[in-house]
């Protein structure tokens, strides 16, 4: 075997055998094949696809080319949730401990924002001193003593998509409905999970805004799971407008506290509940998802979850006053008000637009290297569906010197929309099971 030879068969769209896929990535990790063969191959899976068979072949050899993650110390069930990634989407930080909290391991491996999306190790990294950098020694003694342990992609955690991960981005090649399964699966399939729910996007701030492009998604991550003995559930949920209120790392951490407390915005909740309900479910905790919700509820609004949540960020290095004083978050000096332009009904004609907003103002990342400003962000102040006054201040944009604050106001100008009263999608558009 060789990587010419195999770039060529896929090239011409011929079936790859599984042990050709092993050899290419195995050889791509050690530096054996080029990024240029690399970005071939990538190329070709993108134009041509994968066959089925291909697709799991393939995840599996991801997945070989490090080590698997294993917890035999913990006798509870261990599930996990992946979101494929939106504006404002903060579920995964009160989600975890609301489960942990119901007696499930969570061993959740998350990813940084890239683009208009921020990502869930960026916003727990504005909590001070919070470490996402685990040993696996550190993520099995968070796990131990909480039940619940935020890590980032050791190198020894399915190196291979590292890799390709940043080549697809630096080619153009992310939208990919099989390269975007195995990137995702990969990851979730080596972290010794029995469980897994997936939140599936769809709308204007999405990576796949169609929802049949969505369902397709889903239902390749789905078989990829059950192939490897692992119980996969997806929800399609809306990405049409933000989730919440708070757009920005810091912002959202506050965000999601109040949701612990038992406050916050409902769709931030409703999707806490039904998310948490299905995996106690997936974890027998739960004798269904509404008795599974039942018990996520119990869990927030007793107390127990925020205590778990203030015991993770101890144990992950962080200081677990910010729960009680959460003025110890990073905070900009200036807020700008950005207010309608006429009067009207609200709602989002772009939602990437406003994700590259709070980017602008350095909330966000070109490339993975970037560094991030923690404190900035939007606070949305007038919900989808709202009647609004010309004048009403609808967004606060939290800013440090001015930094692009100019360029905030064209995207927000563009991705918000104020006219006559139209329909909103349902925040949970179903679930798929197969």
């Amino acid at each position: 075997m060789n990587a010419i030879t195999i770039i060529q068969k896929k090239r011409d769209r011929k079936e790859l055998a599984r042990e050709e896929m092993s050899f290419f990535l195995k050889a791509y990790v050690a530096g054996d094949i080029s990024q240029h063969q690399a970005a071939a191959l990538v190329t070709s899976i993108f134009l041509n696809g994968l066959t089925d068979r291909e697709l799991t072949d393939w995840t599996r050899a991801m997945i070989d080319t490090g080590t698997r993650l294993a917890f035999p110390e913990l006798a509870q069930a261990k599930v996990d949730k992946h979101s494929t990634g939106g504006v404002g989407d903060k579920v995964s930080i009160p989600l975890a401990p609301a489960v942990a909290a119901c007696g499930v391991a969570v061993p959740m491996i998350s990813g940084r924002g890239l683009g208009h999306t921020g990502g869930t190790l960026d916003k727990l990294e504005s909590i001070p001193g919070f470490r996402v950098k685990l040993t696996e020694a550190e993520l099995h003694r968070c796990l131990d003593r909480t039940n619940v342990a935020f890590g980032a992609q050791t190198d020894d955690l399915v190196p291979a998509d590292k890799k390709l991960y940043a080549l697809r981005d630096a080619i153009g090649m992310v939208e990919s409905v099989p390269l975007i399964a195995s990137s995702i699966m990969s990851k979730k399939l080596a972290e010794g999970i029995e469980g897994l729910v997936l939140d599936v996007k769809f709308g204007s701030g999405a990576f796949k805004p169609d929802v049949n492009e969505g369902a397709e998604l889903a239902r390749k991550m789905i078989a990829l799971g059950r192939g490897m003995d692992v119980d996969v559930i997806a929800y399609q949920t809306a990405m049409d407008r933000p989730l919440g209120r708070a757009v920005g790392h810091a912002l959202e951490i506050f965000e999601s506290i109040e949701c612990l407390m038992g406050g916050g915005p409902k769709d931030l909740r409703e999707l806490v509940l039904l998310f948490g309900g299905e995996m106690l479910r997936m974890a027998r905790a739960a004798k269904d998802v509404e008795d599974g919700k039942r018990k996520i509820a119990d869990a927030i609004d007793s107390g127990r979850a925020l205590r778990v949540f203030e015991r993770v960020i101890e144990e992950q290095g962080g200081d677990p006053s910010v729960v009680k004083q959460r003025d110890k978050l990073p905070r900009t000096r200036a807020v700008e008000p950005f207010k309608a332009w006429d009067e009207g009904v609200l709602s989002y004609s772009d939602v990437r637009a406003i994700g590259l907003a709070a980017a602008e103002l350095g909330g966000g990342r070109r490339d993975l290297d970037d560094v991030i400003d923690p404190a900035v962000g939007l606070v949305l102040r007038a919900v989808p569906g709202e009647r609004v006054k010309k004048g009403q201040t609808i967004v606060e944009v939290h800013h440090t010197d001015g930094k692009g604050l100019a360029e905030c106001a064209k995207l927000l100008r563009a991705g918000l929309r104020i006219g006559p009263e139209s329909p909103m999608t349902p925040l949970v558009l179903g679930r798929i099971e197969r």
